[in-house]
């Protein structure tokens, strides 16, 4: 269960509720005894990205930011605004 304070208990002492954040606590801040805003740890990513890892593994056609032809940009190129190809709206039908 989270631990809750008011909001002049988290102003005098908000270095140690950061510290108690840290730490894996939550804490949920009130005023007037109704909450108002949570502390969590943040979530850390499970690895450093790194730009270019991906690089010759994906591929990305060259005309990805193109639009296929018919102006609504559904990318069949028929011009109706489906995907389906008939106009029906029905997205089973292929």
């Amino acid at each position: 269960m989270a631990r809750q304070v008011n909001i002049y208990e988290a102003k005098a002492q908000f270095s140690r509720l950061v510290d108690e954040v840290e730490g894996g606590a939550e804490i949920v801040i009130a005023r007037n005894g109704r909450p108002v805003a949570r502390m969590v740890p943040l979530r850390r990513p499970l690895f450093d990205r790194e730009p270019g890892s991906l690089k010759g593994l994906i591929w990305i056609s060259p005309d990805v930011d193109e639009r296929d032809g018919d102006g609504n940009g559904d990318g069949d190129g028929n011009g109706d605004g489906t995907r389906d190809g008939d106009g029906s709206g029905d997205r089973s039908a292929g």
